[in-house]
């Protein structure tokens, strides 16, 4: 099956049409080259379609390995490996270096803080991992093509000074994830139902929100407010965060089922 067709067939339109033709060129330079060859990060959501993708150009996941600097990471790269290189050889070809920024602790800086200083110094998204950011420093995971100018260019988010250097992934400090329980009971396992749960709102507006294309079920978009859930299902919605369906649990005498969510704050 030629490019095109393939990424008819994913159904990829617009900027992910080009993200995902980007794809296939590194999985083809790799074979074509005998070269390892890598992706930009790609977002969690860009990753699934990246997979699909993939299945369906034949391209086994032996032939490669998704990298995001650490264990857990959210943001990847998908790293095409030759012939001559086993899976286990993925790490050390990885073009993932990490950095970290350390700043006064007085600052407060977010995530948000760090995101719009590398913007606005022309680094593009694709071109930077997680940001994990903690009380007085921030690690970040970046492509070996922007490492160097961080390095020697970027000094400070807003008006915090900052210091950057190069650290070793094994001393990464990845931060507590913030996280509320959620127990209640539904109606049914129903995505619209459990949403109006996860997010605290009216099921008519969570009908409307899943509708309208703005939530999706472990990282693809879902349209159906019927659909229904597994336990391990992750549910995000643009505007209003992500939650985990972590115990579905037995039925009550008046036919509704308990749940427990973890949302992620």
């Amino acid at each position: 099956m030629d490019k095109s067709r393939l990424l008819d067939k994913v159904g990829a339109i617009g900027d992910d049409r080009l993200l995902l033709a980007k794809v296939l060129d590194r999985a083809e330079q790799a074979q074509s080259r005998n070269i390892p060859a890598a992706t930009d990060f790609l977002s969690p959501q860009q990753q699934m379609v990246t997979l699909d993708l993939l299945q369906l150009a034949g391209i086994p996941e032996t032939g490669g390995a998704r990298l995001g600097g650490y264990k857990g990471a959210e943001r990847n790269i998908f790293l095409f490996l030759p012939d001559w290189l086993a899976p286990e050889d993925a790490e050390s070809q990885s073009p993932i270096r990490c950095l970290r920024a350390t700043f006064r602790e007085e600052e407060k800086l977010t995530h948000r803080d760090f995101l719009g200083s590398l913007m606005g110094m022309g680094i593009v998204r694709e071109k930077v991992g997680d940001i994990l950011v903690g009380p007085n420093s921030a690690d970040l995971l970046v492509l070996d093509t922007v490492a160097d100018f961080l390095l020697q260019s970027w000094s400070s988010a807003g008006r915090a000074k900052l210091t950057v250097t190069e650290i070793d992934p094994a001393h990464i400090h990845i931060p507590q994830v913030q996280c509320q329980e959620i127990r209640d009971t539904v109606s049914s396992l129903r995505l619209d139902a459990v949403v109006s749960t996860g997010f605290r709102m009216a099921r008519g507006k969570a009908t409307d929100l899943v509708a309208s294309g703005r939530v999706q079920v472990n990282w693809r978009e879902c349209t159906k407010p019927d659909k229904l859930l597994i336990q391990g299902d992750t549910v995000s919605a643009r505007g209003f965060g992500k939650f985990e369906l972590t115990e579905v649990g037995g039925v009550t005498k008046k036919g509704r089922t308990a749940i427990v969510l973890k949302r992620y704050m």
